[in-house]
């Protein structure tokens, strides 16, 4: 079983370091570089302290590990500068985060194709628009409004995805919803998210053409 598993490993971070290389060609030699000025650092450690039988076999398994860290974070970098400007793109995101998030996409939604989010965990509700801010905040007004009846007393907060002033890059919207406080309890949660399945979970949908290559977003998953 392991031996079907590693083919199929390497044939994965091959596929993503192409990807990597393709959109951005300075990638591959950043990854190299910091490998082998780590596995330079514990040669010249060996030979100054006399223990370059030790450093070497070590500073190589370092040298792979600081390389896979690198090539990590570039990939992820690409990945968002990829999504960006993309149909759902923040949904994505989203929907990709670990731990107790029950995430709801387009319960808003217009004609330009601007969506807002639901995000439900233990910051209370959090509501993530995707478009420019002149259109989505009164998107996110609305929404606000209609969730505040049945959340009460529970805090809700609204992130704007974007690169204007004031919005929230892509490439830190993870970031921003783990740095919120947590106010809720797993099962104080649950009971918020048992309210809020009785908001309509199908926005009308919106008037006019589509967009060319717009996507229009999946129904929400069970989780």
């Amino acid at each position: 079983m392991a031996e079907n598993e590693k083919p199929g490993r390497f044939k994965q971070i091959r596929m993503v370091a192409g990807l990597v290389q393709k959109a951005n060609p300075k990638a591959l030699p950043i990854v190299f570089a910091s490998a082998l000025g780590t596995l330079v650092l514990f040669v010249l450690i060996g030979v100054l302290i006399g223990q370059l039988w030790f450093m070497i076999p070590l500073g190589i398994m370092v040298a792979v590990i600081v390389g896979m860290v690198v090539f990590g974070q570039i990939a992820q970098r690409t990945q968002f500068k990829m999504m960006e400007g993309q149909i759902g793109a923040a949904y994505g995101v989203l929907d990709s985060m670990r731990g107790n998030w029950v995430v709801t996409p387009a319960v808003a939604g217009n004609r330009n194709m601007d969506v807002v989010h639901r995000v439900v965990g233990r910051p209370g509700v959090v509501l993530v628009s995707e478009g420019p801010r002149s259109r989505v905040g009164s998107l996110l007004g609305a929404e606000k409004k209609k969730v505040s009846r049945l959340a009460h007393s529970v805090p809700i907060y609204d992130i704007q995805v974007g690169d204007e002033e004031g919005q929230t890059p892509l490439s830190k919207l993870q970031a921003t919803l783990t740095k919120l406080p947590r106010n809720l309890t797993k099962d104080q949660v649950d009971d918020l998210n048992d309210r809020l399945r009785a908001i309509p979970q199908r926005p009308a949908m919106p008037g006019g053409p589509v967009p060319k290559g717009a996507r229009v977003p999946k129904a929400p998953k069970a989780r």
